[in-house]
């Protein structure tokens, strides 16, 4: 699977999960499902969007994962 520099020419930072060339895995933290609202990257740098994290599950098909440390 090419890396996201390589499929987006991003030198640093995340990947936005809206409007890639290629399909592409797109996961969220399990814990943050619980949460009210979130602030995720809407496609260009500085542009955020808020919502509701399941939308993320529901409309980008993202996979929960438990990848947050504890305490």
């Amino acid at each position: 699977m090419p890396s996201a520099k390589m499929t987006r020419r991003i030198t640093k930072g995340g990947t936005s999960p809206f409007g890639t060339r290629r399909e592409m895995p797109v996961y969220i933290e399990e814990s943050i499902l619980a949460l009210e609202r979130i602030l995720i990257n809407g496609g260009r740098r500085g542009y955020l969007v808020g919502l509701d994290p399941r939308v993320c599950v529901q409309l980008l098909g993202a996979r929960p994962v438990q990848c947050a440390l504890a305490d």
